[in-house]
């Protein structure tokens, strides 16, 4: 561009100086986190390189802008690939493209500093963590002011997306959390939760669901699902085409499902113990009872996985063996590496919840509410479950569109405080599971390696929150003739993957080699769902095929209430 002032041409931006390093807003910043940093250790020629690059970087920056607004260049700030800044208000805005460009390099100069810091791997794995929530929440697209979208819709809509975004925000206020979907658009039991079964048992801890068969014969061994106490089990059974419930039952099995309590100050005080005898031993026996067999199947997902195990190796030691197969899906027996999670995890942190809500807690017993492990779990992916929420629903004033996963995701629940501080203490904190003897349940030393049942045991490859190779660590506890699978994308997508959709794919591999790395080197992909693989797996385990039952329970546990139930109704 030139402008022209009778035969003279002039250049419109004469006053703008050479790119000057120091005059960076968030100079400040960087310089900071290198001296609080420096105390830690950071090599200097490492620091020198990174100061070094991020100057070149801003110098290169500076000089595309002025070459931009000069009309002598092509425009670079289409090279930006992050989705926060791909709108074209960003890329056709100097001052805005020039902001999140200088963004990225500030950002991508402290994640590198953050990794170039020298001490043990823990403590970098906090600062990695710490520096990328830091630099998330900094992002100019989280400032309506900065936001050259936000304002774009502000002025087409006369300010009306700001006043809407204001009244979701005291919504959302008063809520307790952001909202990620429209959460008027669903019900428990009406469009999500909608597989049709009983309650045929329930007790202070969990209903048990029997499902009504769709095949005219079933397996005769029932099987059991213990989904996470943490969430709601209708993550298994969101809607008809995705209901991995519905897919069990019409592969013809006579399926139970367990669906937790959603505590209240009546269960503060409640143990793993009790989460274990009254939860799952108890779902064990009476779905013995109502199949009339002495070993059924069984399948825990998450953490529902680790007190199944170690239900079973409760019943293991008082000589009982009532699993004729265990599926574990995305399980952490061996808490060896725990991932991103183990940020949060240290003597201190733990002693400090056991001491606030813990069983000794000096005003005893209490819960611990569930937008609390919520938040946590959202932040583990802050640009994704926050951010992307905080600019959408605020700064645009736009609202979610529906999505049942993510109304399962807001759908929190509590946990009793002492089961809480027992968990965190004797596996991610001690690691106790893995070790024959370590840790006492219910009275009984507990020993993984005497549950007998054949396992299958299945992990998603970009699980942020049970790492695959932790999972497959369980191939190494369990002494039955195991089964491994890796289905690709993360802990909820990957498990929730019916065949039907025709997407992702997993790998198999019929040896177990000690490393995971090893069992992925000899594995196969097959394109799809897993499902397919297992259901053929559980289908030798099933026994032979008897009559569907017309009638959910038996005389002795008869129908309390139609499926989904009371219990996961409750709101957190």
């Amino acid at each position: 561009m030139k402008a022209k002032t009778g035969d003279t041409v002039q250049d419109p931006f004469p006053t703008l100086p050479a790119f000057d390093p120091s005059t960076s807003p968030m100079v400040p910043a960087v310089e900071g986190l290198m001296k609080s940093l420096a105390g830690l250790s950071l090599p200097q020629d490492a620091l020198c390189k990174l100061q070094a690059d991020y100057v070149q970087g801003a110098s290169t920056i500076w000089n595309q802008q002025l070459e931009r607004l000069g009309g002598g260049a092509e425009d670079k700030a289409g090279t930006m690939r992050d989705r926060r800044f791909a709108g074209k208000e960003w890329l056709e805005n100097p001052a805005a493209a020039f902001t999140a460009q200088m963004y990225l390099l500030n950002a991508r100069t402290l994640m590198e500093l953050a990794e170039s810091v020298q001490a043990d791997p823990k403590t970098r794995a906090r600062i990695r963590f710490a520096v990328q929530q830091w630099v998330d929440s900094a992002s100019p697209a989280n400032v309506l002011a900065l936001n050259p979208e936000a304002i774009a819709k502000a002025v087409a809509t006369q300010g009306q997306s700001i006043a809407t975004g204001m009244r979701q925000l005291l919504e959302d206020v008063q809520k307790g959390h952001i909202s990620q979907t429209d959460e008027s658009a669903f019900e428990v039991g009406r469009n999500v939760a909608t597989s049709e079964g009983s309650v045929v048992f329930e007790n202070a801890f969990f209903q048990l669901i029997e499902y009504r068969p769709t095949t005219a014969r079933v397996h005769e061994r029932p099987m059991l699902f213990v989904p996470p106490c943490i969430n709601k089990y209708y993550i298994l059974d969101l809607q008809p085409e995705n209901s991995f419930i519905r897919y069990s039952v019409d592969q013809g099995h006579r399926t139970f499902v367990v669906s937790w309590r959603n505590p209240d100050e009546s269960l503060a005080g409640a143990t793993w113990d009790d989460y274990i005898e009254q939860g799952a031993i108890q779902a064990i026996r009476t779905v013995q009872a109502i199949g009339g067999v002495e070993q059924i199947n069984m399948l825990g997902f998450c953490v529902g996985g680790t007190i199944l195990a170690t239900a079973l190796a409760v019943l293991a030691a008082r000589g009982e063996q009532p699993a004729n197969s265990l599926t574990l899906l995305t399980t952490l027996l061996d808490f060896t590496d725990t991932g991103i999670l183990d940020v949060f995890i240290d003597e201190a942190s733990v002693r400090l919840r056991e001491m606030t809500i813990g069983e000794n807690a000096p005003t005893g017993p209490a819960l611990l509410p569930g937008k609390d492990l919520a938040t946590t779990f959202n932040f583990l992916r802050p640009n994704d479950l926050v951010w992307n929420y905080v600019v959408g629903n605020y700064l645009k004033g736009e609202a979610p569109p529906p999505f049942d996963l993510l109304y399962w995701n807001g759908d929190s629940t509590n946990l009793p405080g002492p089961m809480y501080c027992w968990y965190l203490r004797n596996t991610y904190l001690e690691n106790k599971l893995k070790v024959p003897g370590a840790a006492t349940v219910c009275g009984e030393k507990v020993d993984l390696g005497a549950i007998e049942a054949p396992a299958y045991i299945y992990a998603s490859r970009e699980d942020h929150i049970v790492p695959w190779t932790s999972a497959y660590g369980s191939t190494r506890l369990l002494r039955g003739k195991r089964r491994f699978a890796l289905g690709a994308s993360g802990h909820i997508a990957g498990v929730i993957n019916p065949p039907a959709k025709g997407k992702r794919s997993h790998w198999l591999n019929d040896k177990l080699p000690a490393s995971p790395e090893a069992w992925l080197d000899g594995a196969t992909e097959h394109p799809g769902s897993w499902w397919t693989d297992w259901s053929a797996w559980l289908a030798g385990h099933g026994g032979k095929l008897v009559a569907a039952p017309k009638v959910p329970g038996n005389r002795q546990f008869k129908a309390i209430e139609p499926a989904p139930g009371r219990y996961v109704k409750a709101r957190a």
